[in-house]
């Protein structure tokens, strides 16, 4: 059985959007926790209840920030691109490892 033309296009943005939603959706419970205790206070998140104001949002981070490196670093250390920062230095200060940064600019990117 074969698709008519005009059903292909329709059905695979189907399959596709459907995909997106779920991926967006399934994120591991490990990462919202991390992001609830170390992102939440301060940041808007999308996806993860309440969140503070004393932040820039990050929605849209990816947009604002093509190279998922910049976050990285930002969330590792920000004091040495703005020494005046509130932002803890995660990284830095050891309250996250790489491996738990790099999932949450995962997470981040993937909104």
């Amino acid at each position: 059985m074969t698709l008519k033309e005009g059903m292909r296009a329709p059905l695979l943005a189907a399959v596709v959007a459907g995909f997106v939603f779920k991926s967006a959706q399934a994120a591991s419970p490990d990462v919202v926790k991390m992001i609830s205790q170390n992102c939440q206070q301060c940041h808007e998140v999308k996806g993860i209840g309440d969140f503070g104001n004393v932040g820039p949002s990050l929605v849209g981070l990816k947009e604002r920030f093509p190279d998922r490196k910049d976050v990285a670093a930002i969330i590792y250390d920000e004091t040495k691109r703005n020494p005046l920062t509130a932002m803890p230095p995660f990284g830095r200060n050891l309250i996250l490892d790489k491996q738990q940064i790099d999932t949450i600019v995962d997470y981040l990117y993937n909104q």
